[in-house]
């Protein structure tokens, strides 16, 4: 049973990741190019504000769940005995970990002064400065989603 529990727990973890993973390449692929070729700095700020506003609302679900899901998943597979599964979440953990940890230090805090900005209309001089400080993490932050996914695939596989 503690082992079809961390199955679960893992599955859930794979699903809940995914999520963010998706919408972090889909930022990588496309809307970055669009806000930096093609938008004016008021535009990009608007556009990136509003989606803030409603993604820093509806995302901490599938983040948070993520990480919980796969701590736990690590904690049975540990409880289970299961020592290369318990390693596989273990990195999966560490890169879910990482991530949020940038997201809190350097996207979170854009995020908020771009709502700010989309919400009063007042754009920041620095705007494609922010921007761009924003963009320059995504690229670990894809990585990232990507060895936690393959960790917990791994995770799946393993036990």
């Amino acid at each position: 049973m503690l082992v079809l529990t961390c199955q679960i727990l893992a599955a859930l973890a794979v699903l809940a990741n995914a999520v963010v993973y998706g919408t972090d390449w889909s930022v990588a692929l496309i809307t970055r190019s669009v806000y930096r070729d093609h938008l004016d700095d008021a535009t990009m700020t608007i556009s990136a504000g509003w989606g803030h506003y409603y993604g820093d609302k509806r995302m901490p679900l599938f983040g948070a769940g993520g990480v919980i899901t796969a701590a736990l998943a690590l904690i049975l597979a540990a409880l289970a005995g299961q020592t290369a599964a318990t390693l596989a979440a273990a990195v999966a953990l560490a890169a879910l970990l990482t991530w949020l940890a940038l997201y809190v230090k350097i996207a979170k805090p854009i995020n908020t002064a771009q709502t700010t900005a989309a919400q009063t209309g007042v754009i920041p001089p620095n705007a494609r400065a922010l921007q761009s400080k924003w963009d320059s993490i995504l690229n670990t932050r894809v990585a990232l989603q990507l060895l936690a996914l393959a960790a917990l695939l791994a995770t799946l596989a393993l036990l």
